[in-house]
């Protein structure tokens, strides 16, 4: 009766409205009700006065979705409701209902106030409802809305020790043990806060050196045996999260070993697989297990690539120049360019256990997608200097006059070719191309010493005159037998890991492809593309145009590599025909990754089921397919792009997979590409790519591939400084239809250096009288290949004036592609591109009437021919070094930025410049571009209007492929310029030559979610 009394009183006091509508007119904004009672509670000294005012505030505040709160708290009132606490402590005794009030009041209101935990510690309330909790461990009435408030105190970290200090994880261990199915309400609030407070690294000591981590991995066995009807999940799943916030520092790790932690958990979850609503509790349990399985070091020498290089010089800094001052130590030597190097141990150090809160914490079974640079503002380029374009040419045009060369249609008058004849027969133009490119290579400048010292003449691979028949083997002229004025001439096997010469012409292939009978096979009076009907596949002539399996094998003889590879892998000899059918996304199987994880875990748990047999090891030079009974699969890499560094052979069908690094360095592992041979029909086999860098993957998305944090740590020095890092893991299985098959894994579709050759070789065939063919040799990489600069653009209708002078003022595209070795897919795109410009249709020809395009299709041959994943031979990204390249460590980016410079030079700057791309993470084809505006826009910087001035232009290609091409997404485009990009080819041909329509075309390496290519799970295309 005093309650309502009281509540009547109020409602008449506060405003003369209906009751009904008080409770809202109190709390509305701008009302000053909520202050009336508010000033009431703080002024009244009268107990029974107060209780009723917390009643009424009790009523108001439970219902209003949290709004009410809001108001609550913006008045002060948290702070009354602390005063009036502090208050009511110093009575003796205190009144049980009124702590009763205040502490359930102060459980509502504390979620809503981000202040409230430090309101608490300096107002002194913390320490009363501590000593109320000590006080009333066994009245379960006002226990509860005090664990309820120390469980907001608890999620302020300086609360949380300042609670540990003062024995309050001691207090939650007693509220929570022994196992009880009374008062589980109690018992559930009491592990949120025991949850909370063992975040902080002190309480979580505090608790093993307790010995409670035995205790709360008894209690959870005890939950998990009791709990049939799963009623208590919530509870279970508290244990759980205070086993987790334990784990995270390694005292926590090593005493949940001890206890057995590893094998409780894992057969408790084995146990709950059948029933998906206890999902939160295996995934939970999940983590804990992997967090704690013991980190391994991975199962090689050296973190270094199994093949090294000699640089002709080192680099003053950065990634390489560390790799190389790194001290000596350790104890096994390594046989490196024929001379001995003490090994470091720099696989492991000894900070590998201590993983920080970030690393354990936001580890989950799918982790979240990187930020994408593109959208981080802390990377923006605020600089308003550096974001407007300067032409800056950097080299005198003395020096660059010599590139004249590469730019004869500039100057051609087409003086000595008959048109006439040309418009009748094609042979006659092809004679006159073909010598025009002949005459252009002879006059070309000297690879690699393109200076205004040395201008000796370049008789490069002359890929064009290469000629292959039925009955006569292909010739190709040797690279050593090129001028002494070339890069690297006679200098192609300088810095090989092996002795012995160079690759050349003459070089004996040594192929299971080769020597296995494929000859045999062809069919007798074919052409070099046709097959046999045994080889099961359709006529690759139709298929690939482009490809011709005899050819590649030639154009394999003329390639250089570190390792001097002399095999041919399969899918390379026969162009990998795609089907001829849409092949659907693979759907993935419910809890697959998990399934895995437990498979992972079980290493630990059942040691003696491991077999730890090394099958494949490119760290034994002399012998890397070690030889074994046959009940192993064998393994292979030793060919071009290949990456596979180790095979290990986990369980019977199980092999665990370390791919190589970039040469000279000690990371990039995402490319791989490998043979399997010596299977068993019928038999599930699993593949664990265990050195995998990236914190995410599409392979999370969509297939039944795994991608996770493995057990494997990655030392300080091979993660840029960062302490605690782990490995990981890509895994699949697969099964094969045929014994003793020889099948191929890679990353994506290969596209090797040889591939390029020999594509461009039979670009040829597709000349006709109307087009404008040229192709160059631009510079030798380090490793001696030669890279290729094509010319394409359509003929002059006459030599008259008029028409030659249309030709030479065609505005100029520039192309490249492939600087980084693992997007293959850029390759095909710049395939496909080639094809589209020399052929027939109506549009490829008035582009070609439009337009000069100067192509470089291939930027890093050396990384694709090494199997490189981002780097070429100095072990550097080339797309970083567009800024300043060096000629001897980056001659093709030199040299490639020196044309841009020499066209910048005479004032005919590319209308058009793109680099070709492939994105693992992000869906569809997209851009990247420059633009003051857009970069503005992203960052909070100020800027004028006369800042901001620039030719929308940028956006006019983007926008058109948006409309005609079904895979290009606008909405993925980005114009932002950021510091982490200055050094790309992007920005640098915007800022530096002036090309406002300056990109990077990104291809996905992972299908389409839009338009007709829009990939689809199960039966459907």
């Amino acid at each position: 009766m005093e309650y309502r009394y009281g509540r009547r009183y109020y409602q008449s006091a506060v405003s003369p409205e209906p009751p009904e509508k008080s409770g809202k007119e109190v709390m509305s904004k701008g009302s000053s009700g909520m202050e009336v009672i508010l000033a009431s509670l703080e002024n009244t000294r009268d107990v029974p006065t107060t209780l009723n005012i917390l009643y009424i505030l009790s009523e108001l505040l439970t219902v209003g979705r949290g709004r009410r709160v809001g108001v609550f708290v913006s008045k002060g009132g948290t702070g009354i409701l602390f005063q009036i606490l502090i208050g009511a402590s110093k009575e003796l005794p205190p009144s049980e209902e009124l702590m009763l009030q205040l502490h359930s009041l102060l459980a509502k209101v504390g979620p809503k106030d981000r202040k409230f935990g430090v309101k608490a510690r300096l107002s002194g309330a913390l320490n009363v409802t501590v000593n109320l909790t000590k006080q009333n461990l066994q009245n379960t009435k006002l226990l509860l809305p005090c664990l309820q408030v120390l469980r907001v105190y608890s999620t302020n970290s300086v609360n949380a020790i300042s609670l540990g200090k003062n024995g309050v994880v001691e207090i939650m261990f007693k509220i929570v043990s022994p196992y009880s199915k009374k008062n589980t309400s109690l018992l559930k609030v009491a592990l949120d806060a025991l949850g909370a407070l063992l975040k902080s690294k002190t309480n979580a000591r505090r608790a093993v050196d307790g010995g409670h981590v035995h205790i709360l991995l008894a209690l959870y066995q005890d939950w998990h045996r009791n709990d049939t009807r799963h009623r208590h999940m919530l509870i279970r799943k508290g244990l759980l999260v205070c086993l987790r916030n334990i784990t995270n520092i390694k005292l926590g790790r090593k005493a949940f070993i001890d206890a057995d932690g590893m094998r409780i958990l894992y057969n408790s979850s084995t146990e709950c697989l059948p029933v998906r609503t206890l999902d939160p509790l295996i995934n939970t349990s999940s983590l804990i297990m992997r967090k704690c399985f013991p980190k391994n070091r991975l199962p090689l020498p050296t973190i270094k690539s199994a093949f090294h290089y000699q640089l002709p010089h080192i680099p003053a800094a950065g990634p390489v120049a560390q790799l190389y001052s790194q001290p000596p130590g350790g104890r096994k030597i390594l046989q490196l360019c024929d001379r001995p190097l003490k090994k470091v141990d720099d696989v492991v150090d000894e900070s590998d256990n201590e993983e920080t809160d970030a690393d354990t914490e936001n580890d989950t079974e799918n982790e979240e997608d990187e930020k994408d640079q593109n959208t981080a503002n802390d990377d923006i380029e605020t600089d308003l200097n550096k974001l407007h374009p300067k032409k800056n040419p950097g080299r005198p045009f003395e020096e660059l006059r010599v590139y004249e060369r590469f730019f004869l249609e500039l100057s051609e008058d087409f003086q000595g070719y008959n048109f006439e004849s040309s418009k009748s027969a094609s042979t006659t133009s092809s004679s006159f191309s073909s010598s025009r490119i002949a005459t252009q290579q002879k006059d070309s400048p000297p690879a690699g010493s393109i200076s205004s010292h040395s201008c000796s003449p370049l008789t490069p691979l002359e890929l064009d005159t290469i000629h292959l028949t039925k009955d006569q083997e292909a010739h190709i002229p040797s690279p050593d037998t090129q001028q002494e004025g070339a890069l690297n001439s006679g200098q192609g096997g300088r810095g090989l890991k092996q002795d012995g010469s160079p690759v050349n012409a003459t070089r004996h292939i040594q192929s299971p492809l080769l020597l296995g009978g494929i000859a045999t096979r062809r069919v007798e009076g074919g052409s070099g593309s046709n097959l046999g009907s045994e080889c099961g596949s359709e006529d690759t002539a139709l298929l690939l145009p482009l490809h011709d399996p005899d050819l590649y094998v030639e154009m394999v003889k003329g390639t250089h590599s570190v390792p001097q590879y002399a095999e041919v892998a399969y899918p390379d000899y026969f162009g990998h025909v795609p089907p001829t059918f849409r092949e659907p996304l693979q759907e993935r199987v419910y809890g697959v990754q998990r399934s895995k994880i437990f498979q992972d875990i079980e290493r630990l748990i059942h040691p003696n089921d491991i077999v730890d047999k090394v099958v494949y090891d490119l760290d034994i030079p002399s012998c890397p397919v070690v030889e074994d009974d046959g009940e192993s699969l064998k393994f292979n890499s030793q060919f071009e792009s290949g990456n596979l560094r180790k095979a290990v052979q986990v369980r019977k069908y199980e092999y665990d997979l370390v791919l190589n690094s970039d040469i000279n360095s000690n990371h990039y592992h995402q490319w791989f590409y490998f043979e399997v041979s010596g299977m068993r029909v019928g038999a599930t086999y699993r593949f664990n790519i265990i050195n995998s860098e990236k914190s995410n993957s599409q392979f999370n998305y969509g297939t039944d591939i795994c991608y996770y944090k493995n057990h494997f740590a990655r030392s300080s020095i091979a993660a840029g400084g960062q302490k605690g890092k782990s490995y990981y893991t890509m895994t699949f299985s697969t099964s094969f239809s045929h014994k003793d098959d020889v099948c191929y894994f890679a990353y994506h579709y290969p596209y090797t250096y040889s591939t390029l050759k020999m594509h461009l070789s039979k670009l040829e065939a597709y000349r006709t009288p109307h087009i404008y063919l040229r192709q160059d040799v631009l510079c030798e990489t380090l490793g001696g290949n030669s890279c290729p600069l094509l010319t394409i653009t359509a003929m002059p209708e006459s030599n008259s004036n008029d028409h030659i002078c249309q030709f030479r003022n065609r505005p100029l595209i520039f192309l490249s592609a492939r600087v980084h070795p693992g997007e293959t897919n850029a390759s095909w795109v710049m395939k496909g591109t080639l094809e589209f410009l020399m052929g027939s249709s109506p549009l490829a020809g008035s582009l070609r009437e439009s337009y000069i395009f100067k192509i470089v299709p291939m930027l890093n041959p050396d990384g694709v021919v090494n199997g490189n994943h981002r780097c070429s031979l100095s072990g550097e990204d080339l797309n970083r070094q567009w800024q300043n390249p060096n000629l001897e460590l980056h001659p093709t980016i030199y040299h490639t930025k020196s044309l841009l410079q020499y066209l910048a030079h005479i004032q005919r700057a590319p209308l058009v410049y793109c680099d070709y791309h492939g994105h693992s993470r992000k869906k569809n084809v997209f851009m990247y571009g420059c633009s003051v505006k857009e970069t503005v826009w992203q960052s909070n910087i100020s800027a004028t209007s006369s800042d901001l001035q620039e030719d929308l232009g940028y956006r006019a290609l983007p926008k058109i492929l948006s409309q005609i091409a079904p895979a290009f997404s606008m909405g993925s485009c980005s114009f932002v310029v950021e510091r982490s990009k200055e050094s790309t080819a992007r920005v640098v041909v915007w800022r530096e030559i002036g090309v406002q329509r300056s990109y990077t075309m990104e291809s996905t390496l992972c299908g389409c979610d839009q338009g007709k290519y829009k990939l689809k799970t199960g039966g459907s295309d």
